[in-house]
């Protein structure tokens, strides 16, 4: 069945509102890579127009299924012949009619239905946990702002109102600011004091032999992306010390000035990186007071006049940060750290998921799996195969 035949829609794509059910893929791009990059037009959407450079695949609900369209259309081989009829220079385009030329393999819609709630409930289950991370997110963010930064307790407690927080979190912190405007007893420490900023190397100097016995090459593209085929290889000479593992925290210092806990899986840390660890401080304490003066890196690395501009060790030295003693961090990281954890933990079961639903994807597009679909075979339980 040509791929025309399952689509129904020839209005001029910059009118044309989208409706739940459909499928959109990129026509025309810059990057030859960003051809034909699918996307399932979900139940919750606001109203939407499609715009210029995208093209809508409206299926017939009678005959298929549109989030099985998604899935069939973002299979490696439905992209391969999508690539092979992408042409042009400056930009690369796909013509309507070589749209019309993909062939993708079409069960019945009681197996494509069923194909879909698989793959649906690992991706339903992948976006629950991105959202419930920006929730774990904000919330960190919002502690450490009002007890590191703010100082919320400490001013609560000298204007005299009321606890906001636990007698035994509450009593942590003391009634009054000091002559430098920070609470009594705690200690202004510069970032570079409170962590260790381990520089990458130049991992050209350690090339892959074997793609399966080596390292990814963590550069700013895999902090931003992930890692990915055209990933650079380290061979497995790398002194140890410069092997990032899921939790390490990197904070690209050049460039795209980046920092996040890192969740990709082992990886070796390139030049222009650091990975920064502290033998006192949790993690969760060094890593918010980095992305707390993350903002004013990247506008002293805008100012540098060059091509890539960065931050220099010294700028490290120049930002402070304000740290309570160690018991009293001790207790306070009981709160937090759950927090850091969690979404950490989320982002590798999100990992997880994906590559669930990257190696059933195939396996059920060749026929090689097939699901009971009269015993009730498509039924998932995401969180169960991720474990």
């Amino acid at each position: 069945m040509s791929f025309m035949e399952a689509t129904a829609s020839d209005r001029e794509i910059a009118k044309c509102a989208l409706s739940s059910g459909d499928v959109i893929i990129t026509k025309d791009s810059e990057q030859y890579d960003d051809i034909a990059v699918p996307a399932f037009v979900m139940d919750d959407v606001p109203d939407l127009v499609c715009g210029y450079h995208l093209a809508i695949l409206r299926p017939d609900a009678a005959r298929f299924d549109g989030r099985y369209l998604f899935y069939a259309l973002s299979a490696h081989d439905t992209q391969t012949q999508f690539h092979h009829f992408a042409n042009g220079v400056t930009r690369f385009g796909l013509r309507k009619a070589d749209i019309g030329l993909v062939e993708i393999p079409w069960p019945c819609l009681k197996e494509q239905r069923a194909i879909a709630r698989v793959l649906g409930a690992l991706d339903d289950k992948i976006e629950l946990n991105r959202r419930m991370n920006e929730t774990l997110e904000a919330m960190a963010q919002a502690i450490f702002k009002d007890w590191f930064v703010d100082f919320g307790p400490v001013r609560a407690k000298a204007e005299g109102r009321a606890p906001y927080l636990p007698p035994e979190l509450w009593n942590l912190f003391p009634n009054t600011l000091d002559n430098e405007g920070k609470p009594v007893g705690w200690s202004r420490i510069p970032l570079d004091g409170i962590a260790e900023f381990l520089n990458g190397l130049a991992l050209q100097k350690f090339p892959a032999s074997d793609h399966g016995n080596s390292f990814p090459v963590i550069k700013i593209a895999e902090l931003r992306e992930g890692i990915t085929p055209k990933s650079s290889r380290a061979s497995h000479e790398v002194p140890g010390k410069y092997i990032v593992r899921d939790g390490d925290f990197l904070f690209s210092w050049s460039g795209s000035l980046l920092a996040k806990f890192w969740t990709e899986g082992d990886g070796a840390l390139n030049q222009h990186l650091f990975k920064v660890t502290s033998g006192r401080f949790p993690s969760w304490f060094f890593s918010q007071w980095i992305l707390y003066h993350l903002e004013e890196f990247r506008t002293i690395a805008a100012s540098k006049a060059t091509t890539m501009g960065h931050i220099q060790r010294r700028h490290l030295k120049e930002a402070m940060t304000i740290c309570p003693p160690d018991d009293v961090l001790d207790q306070l990281d009981q709160v937090v750290e759950p927090l850091v954890e969690n979404t950490i933990g989320n982002e590798l079961q999100n990992r997880a998921l994906a590559e669930i639903r990257d190696c059933l994807l195939p396996k059920f597009m060749s026929g090689e799996i097939r699901l009971d679909l009269a015993g009730g075979g498509a039924e998932i339980d995401a969180a169960k195969l991720s474990g």
